[in-house]
């Protein structure tokens, strides 16, 4: 091995023996073994993860400093590289190890550790990878475990994520909703159950189903957050708080507070926070149960849109690009489509976060920490994005086609169901049949049939009194 080659790396040193770790990167041994032996997926944490966790540690160091349990000098430099990171995202890229690792993402914690020593180490006029003045474990990790740190984190990272990126996107997707509602009200048009056709709904009707299911799901979401809220820090390795000090949590997750901004609190029960993420499973549920509503939604609109000559054709959806390579002139609702990809997505997640929780749960630590929160952030992730993508390029640009709807109505059979008061059910049964047998509407069969009302027949089957 040449010589250049040997500088491009440092030897670093643990109780498994030495190691090379580049010169150029910030973490150290633990981390270098890790990327060397979880080389799976490829796939790393969110940045929005790595983020909490810092902030995770500026709390527990800013703890740590107020109960005088380390250094100043040193906890000034830690807190320098922390804040590098949260104002000014630097280091980001220094988080390589794949999240396929170990269930208590105790790789990643130490990567973290790793870095914030490292730079603290620089900052103060020592070499990277000695461990000293500042020591990844006996100060950057001090009163923490991996097994109390990560669910913390876990927490943060998904209120980040719903309450920055999730409830902007179904705000805006209410207005939009609500839009429609008030450009659709005057809109009358033949309802549908079981694929067949109903007495009349307004058009407006449909959307307001829409929009209520979007308000009752953010009513759920916001009792998840409530959840999320109660964290285990300080219960170190297994929820006793061994090698915490006994104010350690509180002031811990006081400085969380001010730093997030976000009212979290210490899970009175420690251990039940690190040893299983029930309160995470919720979280993906209430994510689930949106998707279903946003996939009830996007296939209602591609159903509406359907044709355009031989489909219900009632609604007019945007023609964003062309949708065959082979037949000229289609255009497809690719929208709904993407949304309703998205949704089965998150349905896919949700079970892999379940049983994440069902076989990681075992005994005092729930060992699938990094697949759980990974497909909680994507799912919030992709959800958003989705519901932005679909009001941009589709809902905000939806038009009626009243002649389609006008036509549809003239031929509704149910709408005899008004006369039921009148002739009976039994009555109206063999007019909608002979209206249908001959291909007729109603009003030609019931002036076939000589019959006659004492109100006129006009209003009795005019669908917008059956609304």
């Amino acid at each position: 091995m040449s010589v250049e080659k040997i500088l491009d790396y440092r030897i670093e040193k643990d109780l498994l023996g030495e190691i090379q770790v580049p010169n150029d990167v910030f973490w150290g041994i633990n981390t270098q073994r890790a990327i060397k032996n979880f080389k799976i997926s490829g796939k790393t944490f969110p940045e929005i993860f790595i983020i909490s966790l810092a902030q995770v540690k500026k709390a527990c160091l800013l703890a740590n400093l107020d109960l005088k349990l380390i250094n100043n000098d040193i906890g000034e430099a830690i807190l320098k590289v922390i804040n590098e990171i949260l104002e000014e995202n630097k280091y980001l890229n220094q988080f390589p190890i794949d999240i396929f690792q170990t269930g208590s993402g105790t790789q990643t914690n130490m990567n973290m550790n790793e870095v914030l020593a490292n730079r603290a180490n620089q900052i103060l006029g020592h070499p990277m990878g000695q461990k000293k003045p500042v020591h990844p474990n006996d100060h950057v990790n001090k009163g923490q475990s991996s097994n109390d740190v990560i669910p913390s984190t876990m927490h943060i990272s998904a209120l980040h994520m719903i309450s920055e990126k999730l409830m902007p996107s179904l705000d805006r997707l209410k207005e939009s909703l609500s839009k429609k509602i008030e450009e659709f009200k005057d809109i009358i048009k033949v309802g549908r159950t079981h694929l067949q056709d109903a007495v009349p709904i307004p058009l407006s009707l449909e959307f307001e189903v829409y929009k209520k299911q979007i308000e009752i799901n953010k009513e759920r979401l916001k009792k998840v957050c409530e959840e999320l809220y109660y964290i285990p820090i300080g219960g170190t390795a297994v929820g006793t708080g061994l090698s915490a000090h006994e104010k350690f949590s509180e002031l811990a997750v006081n400085h969380l507070l001010k730093i997030t901004n976000m009212p979290f609190k210490v899970n009175p029960i420690k251990a039940e926070g690190i040893s299983s993420h029930n309160t995470i499973v919720n979280a993906s549920s209430g994510i689930r149960l949106l998707a279903l509503s946003l996939l009830k939604m996007a296939n209602d609109i591609r159903w509406m849109g359907s044709g355009p000559r031989t489909g219900l054709s009632e609604l007019i959806l945007p023609q964003n690009e062309p949708g065959s390579s082979i037949m000229p002139g289609k255009v497809n609702p690719t929208q709904s489509e993407a949304l309703i990809q998205v949704c089965l997505q998150i349905i896919g997640s949700d079970s892999v976060v379940s049983f994440a929780e069902a076989y990681g749960s075992i005994l005092d630590l729930n060992v699938c920490k990094p697949i759980m929160i990974v497909n909680l952030l994507n799912s919030i992730e992709i959800l958003s994005n989705g519901v932005n993508s679909f009001i941009e390029n589709c809902l905000l640009d939806i038009k009626v086609n009243k002649v389609q709807i006008t036509s549809q109505l003239e031929r509704l059979l149910m709408i005899v169901t008004n006369l039921i008061p009148i002739l009976g059910y039994d009555k109206c049964s063999a007019i909608a049949m002979k209206a249908y047998d001959e291909n007729k509407n109603i009003k030609e069969v019931i002036g076939e049939m000589g019959l006659k009302f004492e109100e006129d027949i006009d209003k009795l089957l005019d669908p917008k009194k059956m609304v």
